[in-house]
């Protein structure tokens, strides 16, 4: 991720999220999900982490986290977090390995429309399937039409979403319409779990 989402900064990102706490709007959804899809304790990567909220309310849950971002604004913030390992790296070429951290991930969550915002979806999928052990999770959502994207964001296919991710050799195990876990109706969002083989 980096700070396009319509905001120049971390600092403008974070602040926009205080806004929609402010709301009374759940913040946490993203999190609940991969909680119900795989229990404490694992270990979770946050791929595209931005400011770290998915990966900081995770931490407190119980989970062995990890939070990448490619944006060093995003991860200002977000390392204002303990009990996080926080790793500046581009999604594209994701080799955790080089910052120390060999051991695989029970789950990959990618929230917040990241991978329409990468510059090659195929190539990051590819590198996040690559951190997974066997039987683990990527779970990713995103929009896919103009209207739930941010500026910069492609609109991506489903159907080449799939195609990349078997590729990657991953296989569909659920979708869902929002991180609430609606069942998923060909609708502008999904949010799609996929198994590594």
């Amino acid at each position: 991720m980096t700070a396009g989402q319509g905001y120049p900064t971390g600092r403008d990102y974070a602040a926009h999220l205080e806004r929609l706490a402010a709301t009374g709007k759940e913040m946490h959804g993203e999190a609940h999900l991969c909680a119900r899809l795989q229990p404490p304790p694992a270990r979770i990567l946050d791929a595209g982490c931005g400011t770290g909220r998915v990966v900081a309310f995770l931490a407190t849950l119980g989970y062995d986290c990890v939070g990448t971002d490619l944006d060093s604004s995003m991860l200002e913030i977000a390392r204002q977090v303990p009990g996080v390992a926080w790793i500046e790296a581009d999604l594209v070429a994701l080799d955790l390995a080089q910052h120390g951290v060999t051991e695989p991930f029970d789950l990959v969550v990618s929230a917040g429309n990241v991978v329409p915002l990468v510059q090659d979806p195929a190539a990051a999928l590819n590198r996040m399937a690559a951190h997974l052990r066997p039987g683990g999770l990527l779970v990713a959502g995103f929009g896919l039409a103009r209207t739930h994207l941010p500026t910069g964001a492609a609109v991506l296919a489903l159907a080449d979403y799939d195609a990349w991710c078997a590729a990657a050799g991953l296989t569909l195990r659920q979708r869902f319409a929002t991180w609430d876990g609606e069942p998923y109706a060909d609708g502008p969002y999904a949010v799609s779990v996929f198994v590594r083989a």
